[in-house]
């Protein structure tokens, strides 16, 4: 089956290696000197003067007053005109007090992910000194009277009281406590996520991807905000739905998180993410919900077997978010970060951005907690099926092919060829779609199907345990 090119999605999870890092960071152009502290540069006076005597009246007016004048002009003009500025490349063609230089552009040049924040610091000195210089100058009252100056002003009172309800901050506060950094590395390769508290025993709920290298024998270390470390071991994971669950040792006084529902989510409500995105541990995000039940292969890779019906989001989730926590404004979990949609370059070399452009999947929490609940009890996840291959139907809608024998697609009727439209209330416009609805749902719930033709089967949903890969 070929996946629909708008619903890609990659991992949110790994830590990119050095060909998936994307240019993040330009570097500025070098700052001019500042001889005035203005953001310009000073031109020194010629010092030319034209005495009188003292018994002669000063008439600016006169004959002899503007020939002195034409004189200084002259003098200031022969000092400034050509005169190179220490620092420039070129020399200043037009005389004048202050003349403001702009920077050089320069190219931007390739860095690793680790080089993000030294970028954003260089960026952000740079706009510091022009806006500052800038405010200087114009703050400078030019009547001859005594400046005003922030710096002289006393600091403002402490933020005090309690975090107004329903702010990103209340939720941060609420959540970061919560919020686990996995580091991990097996075999096979290295990486880090997130992942979020479930019991004060040490239960970390998180996603498959993120810790399935260290699932034959490798190593996971759960660091938490405050600073405390643990070791931690798969209990169990589910590859179809994405999501696995570890156990942390050797911590104490952990904070669950509230979980809240996904059933009832609209479009348009804010939400909060946190969590470790290239390895910056505890960083916040907010946006809201972009669109639901969004049909998206919970790995990334494209297979049919992990398609899941996600919660579409445009806070910013990059790789390391994955497994993090998406809330809502009261601080209640509605979701899993997982997936983001990773176009192509822009520069036409076929390969991927790895980095956020607003388009970021999450599990639903019912399904992740249902998932997590079966591993937890029985260290094995069960996943639900019909028992029926299916494709995407030529006029739309998804096309029955091979029923199992036994399986609850053959006890309801159903058979090869059929067109499934509809879900209960929900539109099926392709294969995945249905894929996506049915995981879903749970072992044993009834759902009715409508036909292409219009008629209706209910069927009762099974469930089968899942073996990890």
């Amino acid at each position: 089956m070929t996946e629909n090119d708008a619903e890609k999605a990659r991992p949110a999870g790994d830590r990119p290696d050095a060909e998936q890092s994307a240019n993040w960071a330009a570097q500025p152009a070098p700052q001019q000197p500042d001889a005035t502290g203005l953001g310009g540069h000073a031109t020194p006076h010629t010092g030319a003067q034209q005495a009188y005597p003292a018994e002669q009246q000063y008439n600016p007016w006169s004959p002899q007053a503007q020939q002195t004048q034409t004189q200084e002009h002259q003098a200031q003009g022969q000092y400034t005109q050509g005169h190179q500025i220490p620092g420039q490349q070129t020399p200043f063609t037009q005389p004048g007090p202050s003349v403001y230089a702009v920077p050089q552009q320069r190219q931007a040049q390739k860095s690793t992910s680790g080089k993000l924040l030294a970028g954003v610091a260089a960026i952000a000195l740079v706009v510091g000194g022009v806006a500052g210089g800038t405010v200087g100058y114009l703050t400078g009252d030019g009547s001859g009277g005594s400046a005003v100056n922030a710096l002289d002003a006393p600091k403002p009172a402490q933020q005090t009281g309690n975090l107004p309800a329903g702010s990103v901050e209340s939720v941060a506060q609420k959540l970061s406590p919560s919020v686990v950094e996995l580091q991990v590395s097996g075999r096979s390769g290295a990486g880090e996520g997130s992942g979020f508290v479930l019991s004060t025993d040490g239960y970390v709920l998180t996603n498959n991807h993120v810790v399935e290298v260290a699932a034959g024998g490798g190593q996971i270390q759960a660091v938490f905000q405050d600073g405390k470390k643990g070791t931690a071991t798969v209990v169990g994971r589910d590859p179809t739905t994405d999501i696995a669950v570890v156990k942390v040792s050797g911590v104490s006084g952990l904070t669950p998180v509230e979980l809240g529902r996904s059933d009832d989510l609209r479009v348009g409500q804010p939400v909060v993410a946190i969590g470790s995105p290239f390895e910056l541990t505890g960083t916040v995000t907010s946006g809201i919900v972009s669109a639901l039940n969004r049909p998206v292969s919970a790995g990334g890779n494209g297979d049919q077997t992990t398609v899941m019906s996600a919660v579409q989001t445009d806070a910013a989730i990059n790789p390391g978010n994955s497994g993090g926590p998406l809330a809502n404004m009261a601080g209640q979990v509605i979701g899993i970060n997982s997936a983001i949609y990773s176009p192509k370059s822009a520069q036409g070399q076929g390969g991927e951005s790895g980095g956020n452009v607003g388009i970021g999947f999450a599990i639903p929490i019912d399904q992740a907690r249902r998932t997590a609940d079966d591993i937890i009890n029985t260290g094995q996840a069960t996943q639900t099926f019909i028992g029926a291959r299916v494709q995407t139907a030529p006029t739309g809608g998804a096309q029955l092919g091979e029923i199992t024998p036994g399986s609850p697609a053959e006890k309801a009727g159903l058979k090869s060829g059929d067109v499934v439209t509809k879900l209960d209330d929900r539109s099926i416009p392709n294969a995945d779609a249905l894929v996506a609805e049915i995981r879903t749902r749970a072992p044993n719930d009834k759902v009715k199907f409508t036909l292409s033709g219009g008629k209706v089967i209910e069927v009762t949903l099974g469930g089968q345990p899942v073996t990890p890969n």
